[in-house]
């Protein structure tokens, strides 16, 4: 796959406002292109290829305030994803029963990162590392001042034939602390529980916004590999029902619900054709072909209680195949759902009910 970095879709998944989102989108492309040689390389996003898959850029980790944890033993499931993904009594269940801990680790320069356990289903995952220094000193400089954070590295590699998207994410409980943790969301098209992953990163940095420059802050380079050995808990929607939109006709090939993550597969009866400008850059046409294609296919989860979850900002594959497209969109939730909590899930307008076994 080509390797081109694009900032924003793995932005969407935060909190912050479209305009915020935008700014850091623009600062972290400028200093990859100051830093092409030493940038993380991931898989290309809305860039058209043979086989286009779209990601969010897994390069970019932003710096967010949640809950961190020390590193040194092995966690459990639950004391690692609880605090992220939701900590009541049935999500916590949820996580017992599909987590899966590893505590696999590698040290360089004083620094240690930690892969502490792993979660998803068939086509999505969630991976937490620890990064933390083996002295017990301060992880990060105190002139920090809540700049963006970045890591450089291929980050986490599943080693499968397919596409893959993702993001990433730093989480900081307490600036002065030793460690620190980073959140890392894979969903693909192919299925990747069971599957060898190994994380590689080199360096973290700061954005300093007055140089407009990357200043690495954490030396180092790791190489983590552990086993994906989760539970997949996912139930499979959908067989062949259709919609019209655009002027195409849509068929829903399958859709894969879980607790934690979804996918849709679905194949346009129009073959896309990309305009390979050759640039490195996207351009207008082909950002109106992705629109077509998979950005304005809706997809909402309503939930028991009438609220809507509107999914349909995801990543995915889009790959023209002997006159038709052949789509995949989905991603890792932000919390743990408890099927039972879930009424149904709509493509297109098609709605599938849930039912909880």
């Amino acid at each position: 796959m080509n390797n081109q970095f694009e900032y924003q879709e793995s932005l969407n998944a935060l909190h912050f406002t479209d305009e915020q989102k935008a700014a850091i989108a623009r600062r972290a492309a400028e200093a990859a292109q100051r830093q092409t040689q030493a940038a993380r390389r991931t898989r290309t996003h809305h860039r058209p290829v043979r086989r286009m898959a779209l990601i969010a850029a897994a390069a970019v980790l932003v710096l967010a305030v949640g809950t961190a944890g020390a590193t040194g033993i092995l966690k459990s499931a639950v004391e690692v994803f609880s605090p992220l993904f939701g900590g009541a009594p049935a999500q916590t269940e949820i996580i017992d029963k599909i987590g899966y801990p590893v505590g696999a680790s590698d040290t360089d320069n004083g620094v240690t990162v930690t892969a502490d356990a792993v979660m998803g289903d068939a086509y999505n995952a969630v991976i937490v590392y620890t990064i933390s220094r083996d002295d017990g000193t301060r992880l990060l400089p105190e002139d920090l001042d809540g700049a963006m954070l970045l890591v450089h590295g291929n980050g986490t590699d599943l080693n499968i034939l397919g596409g893959s998207h993702g993001g990433s994410r730093f989480v900081v409980e307490d600036p002065a602390s030793s460690s620190i943790q980073m959140v890392e969301t894979i969903s693909a098209d192919r299925p990747i529980n069971n599957c060898t992953a190994t994380g590689t990163f080199e360096n973290i940095y700061k954005w300093d916004e007055e140089t407009g420059e990357a200043v690495p802050i954490i030396e180092g380079k790791w190489k983590v590999k552990f086993q994906m050995a989760y539970e997949d808990s996912s139930v499979t929607l959908g067989s062949g029902e259709t919609f019209q939109q655009g002027g195409m006709t849509f068929t829903i090939d399958g859709i894969t619900l879980s607790p934690v993550a979804y996918k849709v597969d679905y194949t346009v009866d129009s073959e896309v054709v990309w305009s390979d400008s050759g640039s490195g850059r996207q351009s207008e046409e082909d950002s109106r072909q992705v629109e077509r294609y998979m950005e304005n296919v809706e997809i909402l989860l309503t939930l028991t209680d009438g609220t809507v979850v509107d999914l349909s900002n995801a990543g995915g594959s889009i790959e023209p195949e002997d006159g038709v497209t052949v789509c995949s969109k989905g991603e890792m939730f932000s919390e743990v759902i408890p099927m039972e909590d879930m009424a149904s899930i709509s493509v297109g307008g098609v709605v599938f009910p849930i039912t909880a076994e």
